[in-house]
């Protein structure tokens, strides 16, 4: 069985910084959690307010923070890249195949929260394309591995597994159980026959 390989690490770098203190570092977070669920249940519309509330902190400091509701979806979109990230090197020493589900369960939580935030993104800006750089960073070698130690189908590229993952999550679902059933029957297709 080939050895695993780690990539590179490709961290991605918001335009605002994370504060220094550990007491503002944990508003920053609290505030990047609150906003994730709430774009995710509200999409770009979501309220502010209503983020600093989830978050625990007033609205002043979700404005200290994030300057523009712009700085906001960046920071989060951001976030969920270097999430990835981070997947990517916690699953790297697990079997091939279960490294690659891993990941791309994770992946699946990624794309709700593009999907709510997408249309707020300037997809031609470097900070986009830097993100598209970092992701595929995380991904392709846990789909090489996979590819190497022949669990997954070599006539696919990762740039496919994304689009499939990304068009079967976009439907509508009755509940996460379903979902996770449509995607392990379409990830049972990357397979190679044994």
């Amino acid at each position: 069985m080939t050895e695993p390989t780690v990539s590179a690490r490709v961290r991605v770098a918001a335009t605002v910084r994370r504060p220094q203190r550990a007491d503002a570092r944990r508003n920053f977070d609290a505030l990047l959690v609150a906003a994730r669920e709430a774009f995710a249940e509200g999409g770009t519309e979501a309220s502010l307010e209503d983020i600093a509330k989830r978050a625990g902190v007033g609205i002043g400091t979700l404005y200290r923070n994030f300057p523009t509701r712009k700085d906001l979806f960046e920071s989060v979109y951001v976030e969920e890249i270097n999430q990835l990230g981070d997947v990517a090197e916690a699953v790297a020493t697990l079997p091939p195949w279960e490294a690659l589900t891993a990941w791309l369960q994770r992946f699946v939580e990624y794309v709700v929260t593009k999907r709510a935030i997408i249309e707020a993104l300037n997809r031609e800006s470097e900070m986009f394309r830097s993100c598209r750089a970092a992701m595929y960073a995380a991904g392709e070698p846990l789909m090489a591995r996979a590819q190497e130690a022949g669990e997954v189908r070599a006539d696919v590229a990762f740039d496919d597994v994304l689009r499939l993952v990304s068009g079967l999550t976009s439907a509508a679902f009755v509940d996460d159980g379903q979902r996770d059933r449509v995607l392990a029957l379409a990830l049972d297709g990357l397979r190679t026959k044994r």
